[in-house]
């Protein structure tokens, strides 16, 4: 079985359905997405209708983003929502009505979508050798004392190795470079797809991986 790490999708699904192509995940195997589904990219509503289209034959597990709990919260609040708007909102928005003549708004989101959000994604998650989070950890922490603004919103920090012994694997701290970063205890596998670079799937135990982008590329690499 692998376990396949993937970092933040943003909207970019022409680079998740080139990738899962190129990795061609298993019944065997758990695919692990990082959070940041939503916003900035062209197609968060098509990027989540994969992710749900994947939980019917596959071991998937899904942590909740920054971005995951702005689109939540703007149901609610309309200065989150409008603030929102300009950190990528506008674009999953406009995802929604792409084939219609509709407006765009919250009211144009699917209810399993809602769902998905709400109750399947979660805020971490664990097995016997890595951690996967969306933003960082306290190192001297477990996990279920974390708090949200660590978990979901810091960015990357090497405040050293987790308590657990286990290696991290995160999101969000978004790599211009386009490759993954490795301190050995940590790994960050947001490549900045939505931007100039590119989406990243880790098997963790081997540290290989693959590497996508919305022109339809790929790429392989080892962690160094």
């Amino acid at each position: 079985m692998r376990t396949l790490a993937i970092g933040d999708v943003h909207g970019c699904l022409t680079a998740l359905d080139k990738m899962l192509t190129l990795v061609e995940p298993t019944s065997e195997d758990r695919l692990v997405f990082l959070g940041d589904y939503v916003d900035r990219g062209p197609d968060s509503c098509g990027v989540i209708e994969r992710i749900l289209e994947l939980h019917q034959k596959h071991d998937v597990v899904c942590l909740t983003g920054n971005h995951e709990i702005m689109m939540r919260s703007a149901r609610d609040d309309e200065g989150i929502y409008l603030s929102w708007l300009g950190y990528g909102g506008e674009e999953a928005l406009e995802s929604y009505v792409r084939d219609s003549a509709d407006s765009p708004s919250l009211e144009r989101v699917p209810q399993r979508h809602w769902q998905f959000l709400d109750e399947v994604c979660r805020p971490y998650f664990e097995d016997d050798t890595h951690i996967y989070v969306h933003g960082n950890v306290l190192p001297d922490l477990p996990l279920d004392a974390q708090d949200n603004m660590t978990l979901y919103w810091d960015k990357f920090a090497n405040r050293g190795p987790h308590v657990s012994g286990k290696t991290v694997i995160c999101g969000h701290t978004s790599q211009k470079s386009g490759w993954p970063l490795n301190v050995g205890h940590s790994v960050v596998i947001d490549t900045w797809v939505y931007g100039e670079g590119w989406l990243t799937c880790l098997d963790v135990q081997k540290s290989h991986f693959w590497q996508t982008n919305q022109a339809n590329q790929q790429r392989l690499g080892t962690l160094a």
